[in-house]
């Protein structure tokens, strides 16, 4: 060895790089956690409130070929509250996403989101468009508050009260009577349920829908036959503002379509992936 090599060596040794230039560490989000599975084109996987990633587990096992990242909201279904302790939901979940995706490389992922999922999904898409390679909303609508016939403003009193009673020692009872419609709601937080609550109550998507750039499809359940003339025009009416969105109408379900119909389900994310 010369002794320049000789000194550049010795250099080395007493000057090591610092430990940010060695390796970034991996980002952890603590609004949500997330499980890996598969292989393949990458494919994001969102349930709604108060449900667990469990939900999306029979579509996962049906459409091998992909790497799904099933997300868990953290205060839903048993996973301890961490980042939504405290601060908006939706939004700050939306934003963790953002950042996963960058952390892990994933490029122009597939986005599918159920419900409050949903809005999430819609929000990432609007917020960091180059992001999202295509994205599936299940039963929601860009304005929350329309599921249940009323606007941002009139249901934002009720949303408060929900709060209000979630939030309370006894809270746990509403959250409970949530799994109903919403899924799981075992072992859900009180407190962050109700802030969710509020927040998509307060919500209105509709004038961000023109920024979402990826291929947009929406599904939806009808379980009445004689109200799907006007479920349909609800939905198709809710997302006039992105042209060339894709409605994908599912009968005979409620809102939990992935148990309801979970065939039909399955077939239109299938059809989502391949197209």
């Amino acid at each position: 060895m010369s002794l320049l090599a000789a000194g550049a060596a010795l250099t080395a040794a007493a000057c090591p790089l610092p430990a940010a230039a060695a390796a970034a560490p991996t980002f952890a989000p603590t609004r949500f956690s997330v499980e890996v599975t598969g292989s393949g084109p990458d494919v994001i996987l969102i349930p709604g409130l108060t449900s667990g990633r469990d939900v999306w587990k029979g579509s996962v096992a049906a459409l091998p070929g992909y790497r799904y990242h099933l997300v868990q909201v953290s205060g839903f279904a048993g996973e301890p509250a961490r980042g939504n302790a405290r601060g908006p939901v939706v939004t700050g979940i939306a934003e963790e996403l953002s950042r996963y995706i960058a952390a892990n490389g994933l490029r122009e992922p597939a986005v599918i989101g159920h419900s409050m999922g949903g809005t999430i999904a819609l929000t990432l898409a609007a917020r960091h468009p180059d992001q999202v390679g295509k994205l599936m909303v299940v039963d929601m609508l860009p304005q929350p508050s329309g599921l249940f016939g009323s606007t941002p403003e009139s249901a934002d009193g009720i949303a408060e009260a929900i709060g209000s009673l979630a939030a309370t020692p006894g809270g746990g009872a509403l959250v409970g009577s949530l799994a109903g419609m919403f899924g799981d709601a075992n072992g859900s937080d009180p407190e962050v349920v109700a802030r969710a609550v509020q927040e998509l109550a307060a919500t209105d998507l509709r004038p961000a829908l023109p920024r979402i750039a990826a291929p947009l499809t929406v599904v939806y359940a009808s379980a009445d036959p004689q109200t799907r003339a006007a479920r349909d025009a609800t939905f198709a009416a809710a997302y006039r503002s992105r042209p060339g969105t894709r409605f994908v109408r599912i009968d005979d379900s409620s809102h939990m379509v992935m148990f309801d119909q979970p065939a039909k389900l399955k077939a239109a994310i299938a059809a989502f992936l391949r197209d």
